[in-house]
């Protein structure tokens, strides 16, 4: 029964939905939402069996234990009208807008954009595998909206935004000392070991990267956008794809070249996201001379010469007094950015790597 489920979600998440091309009548929208809503149900439910959770999402109803259906009318309001000044962001799924509800809880809407087809599919993807996902590392999401055309996902709002916006910026990096670095580095692999081993599925993020890390009032880290997400049978190690997606600069080898993916590969872009926080520049667009096209071939060279310490942020240099902590952190992340898959730890491995200094 549950093998036969999981492919009634596999099947679903692939199939394309047709959302109210220009011309088209008002009963074809409302065709399209009932459509969708079926076709989460049912993928929903194909989760909920696979998980052995038991709770069940009323998906005409309001709101089940978990997961709350918004009308469109209240989250209109609450983002004025989904104001430029509103406007938190833009991504591939559409922009970002903080809103505010009427009993005055701050939220952040995402809508799906009209010209994006791909962000139905995250869309759908998403919601299918929230309601079986918390953890204190993870954007909590509060529910979604579907009418119409309007695609929508609501979450708890950090007004901290993403870790990108302090760790490469330079009047707002002052922020992030070694403590906090550590800390968040820390609360990216508990997030990811619970995504890994502890959920109620094995979930494979695939686009982990700084912009995807949220920080709380307390600089705490959130991993969030699920929308590109995957699911793994418990016998299952590695998948494959024709569609990669995600972003250079933080794919493994195997997957931005073969389409294969993994836990490991993961793994790969926490080792660079690790690698990001400990230096304070990006991967991609490294500021060096012409020697090193990125940020991973720089720290490897640092660190073959035994000069590792020179990767690190001047911001940290005035609060880290453990040097030694600081080669530790280095080498992990080396370890966790390796060519091979075969070759990176577990996050399993990382927790206990961090929590030794041998």
């Amino acid at each position: 029964m549950h093998g036969n489920s999981l492919n009634l979600f596999r099947k679903s998440s692939k199939e394309e939905i047709v959302v109210g091309k220009k011309g088209s009548r008002r009963s074809d929208a409302s065709m399209n939402t009932e459509v969708l809503k079926r076709k989460l149900g049912t993928g929903i439910a194909a989760i909920n069996e696979l998980s052995g959770a038991t709770h069940k999402l009323n998906l005409h109803g309001k709101q089940d234990s978990e997961l709350f259906f918004f009308s469109f009318s209240p989250l209109e309001s609450a983002t004025r009208h989904f104001s430029d000044e509103n406007k938190l962001g833009q991504g591939g799924f559409g922009p970002v807008y903080k809103g505010t509800l009427t009993d005055g809880q701050e939220i952040a809407v995402k809508r799906l954009s009209r010209r994006s087809r791909q962000g139905v599919k995250e869309f759908k993807n998403e919601v299918m595998l929230i309601s079986n996902l918390q953890h204190r590392n993870l954007v909590r999401v509060l529910g979604c909206c579907i009418k119409g055309e309007e695609k929508i996902l609501v979450y708890e709002y950090l007004p901290n935004k993403s870790l990108d916006s302090f760790l490469f910026d330079s009047l707002h990096r002052v922020l992030l000392d070694w403590k906090k670095r550590m800390n968040i580095i820390e609360g990216i692999v508990q997030g990811l070991l619970y995504l890994h081993k502890y959920s109620r599925l094995r979930i494979i993020h695939r686009d982990l990267k700084t912009t995807n890390i949220l920080l709380d009032n307390n600089m705490n880290p959130k991993i969030s956008d699920f929308g590109t997400a995957k699911i793994f049978e418990e016998n299952e190690s590695r998948a494959n794809t024709n569609r990669i997606v995600g972003t250079y600069g933080y794919m493994s080898s195997e997957y931005a070249m073969n389409g294969l993916f993994s836990e490991k590969s993961d793994v790969f872009s926490f080792g660079v996201m690790m690698l990001e926080i400990l230096s304070g520049w990006k991967n991609n667009g490294f500021p060096q001379s012409n020697e090193f096209s990125n940020l991973l071939e720089y720290a490897w060279h640092l660190w073959t010469e035994g000069r590792c310490l020179e990767l690190m942020d001047p911001e940290v240099a005035k609060t880290c007094i453990d040097t030694r902590k600081f080669r530790w952190y280095v080498e992990v992340g080396l370890y966790c950015v390796q060519d091979g898959a075969e070759d990176r730890p577990t996050m399993s491995d990382v927790v206990s790597m961090l929590g030794s200094d041998t």
